[in-house]
């Protein structure tokens, strides 16, 4: 089992993310301010009626709501890229608070890992720097929308 893979299960075992799902352990009141620093330019979080909870008008990111426990790449309408869509649609991957946090810290470097594939590109280019705000930014989304 890639080594990779086995941590990300061990950190859900751990920290019981199993049990539901999904959990998240961050500040969600901090996560809504490090959302607004630094996600907003490229993301929104709107509600299936339309209600607009979080962001700006930017269409550059796909809309965030109730992404916390979905399948990656799935936002129907948005185009993402191929080793994102490969990841979830092909190897399952899921947005939990692990998958996550890694993820936004270095997409690129973890669809590499994720994938096996030296080849694998992400359309994000942004890093979350610190994996607390990282951690955050997903209970804030976990709190406002989730699977």
């Amino acid at each position: 089992m890639n080594r990779f893979i086995f941590a990300i299960f061990s950190g859900m075992v751990a920290s019981g993310a199993l049990a539901d799902g999904h959990s998240a352990s961050g500040d969600a009141s901090a996560g809504k301010a490090a959302f607004n620093k630094q996600c907003v330019a490229c993301h929104v979080v709107v509600t299936d009626t339309g209600e607009k909870l979080a962001g700006r008008n930017s269409k550059s990111g796909p809309n965030l709501y109730n992404m916390a426990g979905a399948t990656a790449g799935a936002v129907p309408g948005y185009r993402y890229g191929k080793s994102l869509v490969k990841a979830g649609a092909e190897q399952g991957l899921i947005w939990t608070e692990e998958t996550f946090s890694a993820y936004v810290q270095n997409p690129k470097d973890f669809l590499k890992e994720f994938l096996d594939d030296k080849k694998a590109r992400a359309k994000m280019s942004f890093k979350v720097r610190k994996e607390e705000d990282a951690r955050n930014i997903y209970a804030y989304l976990y709190s406002i929308g989730s699977r």
